[in-house]
C-alpha cells in the first residue's frame, strides 16, 4: 500500500515511491494506475493525479477524488498558489547558501538524445528559490521552492542555474552516480476557499538518509 499523507472527501496526498511512473510506460510495466483501485478507500471513483512527478521523484503527489475537485486543484496550480517544497541532493558542493534561479525553459528533441529541456530566452518563464541545508561526502542537500511548474524545472535549474546537477540525473548530470535522480517532493500546501488548506509532508526517503542526510 502506498503511504497516504493527507485524506479528506475531495483529496488524497500520497507519498509516491521513487521509480513508480504516474502514467503507464509505452513499453508497459507498472504505474500508478495499478494502485488506483486500492486508493479509492471506499469511494466509487478512482482518484486522479492532479500534477506530475518524474518517475524517479519520490514524495507528495496530490490526487483528486471527484471531477469538481480536480478542476479546482488544477486552477490552484495554474494560479501558482500551491506551495511546493522539494529536497534534492546535488552531485557536488555549493559555495553560496541561498538564492533564486530565473531561467526560462524550452523543449528540444533529437534522434540521438531524445527530448530534454534547455534554458532559452524565448522559453517559458521558470523561477526556483533554493537554500543549502547540508553538505556530506562531497554532495549537498538543497531545499527547492519552485514558483512555476515547468517540466524538469528543478533538474535543469540545478544543472544550469547552480552549475551542479542532481546526483544520479541521467539526462542533465551523470548516469550511474546514484540509483535514481535524487529529488524528493517533501511538502505540499494547497489553499482552498472555505476549507482548511491541504497540507502534507513526506518523510525523507531511505536513500537520502543512507547518504548521511538527516530528516528535518
Amino acid at each position: 500500500m502506498i503511504p497516504i499523507l493527507f485524506e479528506d472527501g475531495e483529496a488524497l496526498v500520497i507519498d509516491k515511491p521513487a521509480g513508480l511512473p504516474i502514467e503507464r510506460p509505452r513499453a508497459g510495466g507498472r504505474s500508478l494506475d495499478d494502485h488506483l483501485a486500492e486508493l479509492r478507500l471506499g469511494f466509487q471513483r478512482d482518484p486522479v493525479a492532479v500534477h506530475r512527478l518524474d518517475t524517479d521523484t519520490s514524495g507528495c503527489l496530490l490526487l483528486a477524488r471527484n471531477p469538481k475537485a480536480l478542476v479546482r486543484f488544477n486552477r490552484a496550480f495554474e494560479d501558482r498558489v500551491v506551495e511546493k517544497r522539494y529536497l534534492g541532493i546535488l552531485a557536488g558542493e555549493l559555495a553560496d547558501d541561498e538564492g533564486t534561479i530565473e531561467l526560462a525553459l524550452s523543449k528540444i528533441s533529437s534522434v540521438e538524445k531524445g527530448w530534454r529541456m534547455i534554458p532559452a530566452r524565448k522559453g517559458k518563464p521558470a523561477v526556483t528559490h533554493w537554500r543549502k541545508l547540508a553538505t556530506e561526502g562531497g554532495t549537498t542537500l538543497v531545499e527547492f521552492r519552485p514558483e512555476t511548474g515547468r517540466t524538469h524545472q528543478i533538474r535543469v535549474h540545478a544543472a544550469s542555474g547552480l552549475g551542479i546537477p542532481l546526483l544520479g540525473d541521467p539526462v542533465y548530470g551523470r548516469k550511474g552516480s546514484a540509483a535514481r535522480t535524487m529529488l524528493h517532493a517533501a511538502g505540499l500546501v494547497v489553499p482552498r476557499d472555505g476549507k482548511p488548506a491541504i497540507e502534507a509532508a513526506a518523510p525523507m526517503p531511505a536513500d537520502f538518509t543512507r547518504l548521511g542526510f538527516a530528516d528535518g
